[in-house]
């Protein structure tokens, strides 16, 4: 028999928030707007109000750039995407650096004790049940461990299957608003996308569990993938690029050691095709970002070829993928999680693809990091790095050897000075190193 519930208004639903409580909001398509617009019309009345989320999309209110918000909301986010960047860059808002993995960790070992979640949930089914759609992520831990949760129920949120799926009974106060799903269009794809696509593709054997995100090089790639066989996906998140494979039966996780035959995920973000792909499918499982992310789980399957990216890496294999120096970009995410697990993998390839060259002609390959720049992925966590001018393993390489590896996949506008760079660093015997290993090519 279908449990019931009493709808409020937004206006009444966020009067649960008190001064001094801690808020996390549900993440990426799931960011239940109506609430936040609800809460800011409360700013008067309240303050020292901590909001916590991962990404979410849309406007963010609570984070205005200009400060208009100090000792009444802030922003303590795990991830710095682009509606909260200017003002985490400025200072107004606060980054907090955690492996993807442990979001979750922080809100159920109460680190960060939540007062009130706010969430949006589908409609209820006959035996009671919602489902929390397409972020599960640490927004499951966060309805388990707050005191209060604020569900909007929306029509149009898929019922995804998995540890998306919980009893109506766990949500306290619920507000019906029937509002599309915030959506992101793949992008066009540029000849430097394509053919990083097609040396990651190259990567890629059949029957690998696929790991990768969004944006245009996950798309590149995946679009090049249209003669590979029986692959799988465990994936922190996807997007419409895989569409197209599951389509054509080229992803259908027939080698998955875990969760065969089921594509494995804990949030997504795309078209409303990929959130009506979703919808009342047991083929695919929205997971805890504890499961998703977990090394233990993901080295359980075969061939996992992790596909991250990165702002900057330098000629000894050091990774910054989190800040441009000293100013915040994004966040540590689940890069390390899935270049762990696929390290340790049976035949499994962490790689990580850059761009040569940033739109403005700079290299992203260089000497040293930025001044500033945090290292996400150490130089011992390094395996595969590719460009559009090619791929090369790093892995049980010296520093010498990887920095001449490196430097052959660079813009060849930039490796002249890079050369130097690493002979400055090295000395002679760095290119002793590299002569030695152009006598072997030109040998063979």
């Amino acid at each position: 028999m279908q449990k019931t519930y009493t709808p409020v208004s937004a206006q009444e639903a966020v009067k649960a928030v008190k001064s001094g409580d801690r808020i996390h909001v549900h993440s990426v398509a799931c960011t239940p707007t109506i609430l936040l617009e609800a809460l800011m019309e409360r700013s008067g009345e309240l303050s020292d109000v901590t909001i916590q989320h991962i990404h979410t999309e849309g406007p963010a209110p609570y984070a205005e750039e200009n400060g208009k918000y100090m000792g009444t909301f802030e922003l303590e986010s795990f991830f710095v995407g682009g509606n909260v960047r200017k003002a985490t860059q400025a200072g107004y808002a606060d980054y907090i650096p955690v492996f993807l993995s442990e979001t979750q960790r922080l809100i159920r070992d109460e680190v960060l004790p939540i007062d009130v979640a706010m969430v949006q949930i589908s409609l209820p089914d006959q035996h009671g049940w919602v489902s929390i759609g397409t972020s599960v992520d640490c927004s499951k831990a966060a309805i388990e461990k707050a005191k209060t949760v604020i569900a909007v129920v929306n029509k149009h949120m898929p019922r995804a299957w998995g540890d998306a799926m919980m009893p109506l009974s766990d949500f306290d106060i619920f507000v019906e608003h029937d509002s599309p799903l915030i959506e992101a269009h793949m992008p066009e794809l540029s000849d430097q996308d394509i053919a990083i696509g097609k040396n990651v593709a190259n990567l890629i054997e059949d029957g690998a569990t696929l790991q990768m995100g969004i944006g245009a090089i996950p798309n590149a790639v995946l679009s090049q993938l249209g003669n590979h066989k029986n692959l799988g996906v465990h994936t922190e998140m996807f997007s419409d690029g895989l569409l197209p494979l599951v389509e054509q039966g080229i992803v259908n996780g027939a080698n998955k050691t875990l969760d065969q035959g089921k594509i494995v995920a804990s949030f997504l973000m795309g078209s409303k095709d990929l959130y009506n792909f979703v919808d009342d499918n047991p083929g695919v499982l929205m997971q805890d970002v504890h499961y998703t992310n977990s090394v233990h789980i993901i080295k359980q399957n075969p061939k996992v070829t992790a596909i991250n990216s990165a702002i900057q890496v330098d000629i000894t294999g050091q990774v910054c993928a989190d800040s441009i120096g000293t100013k915040f970009y994004s966040g540590v995410g689940g890069q390390i999680d899935f270049m762990r697990g696929a390290s340790f993998s049976e035949g499994g390839k962490p790689i990580l693809a850059i761009p040569s060259v940033t739109k403005k002609g700079m290299s992203k390959i260089a000497p040293m990091l930025c001044e500033g720049g945090g290292v996400v992925t150490t130089r011992a966590n390094m395996h595969w790095l590719v460009t559009e001018f090619g791929a090369v393993n790093l892995y049980g390489k010296t520093l010498q050897k990887r920095a001449r590896d490196i430097i052959s996949i660079a813009h060849p506008d930039h490796q002249e000075s890079l050369d130097k760079a690493a002979f400055d660093r090295f000395g002679s015997h760095y290119h002793f190193i590299k002569s030695k290993k152009e006598l072997e090519i030109r040998k063979n």
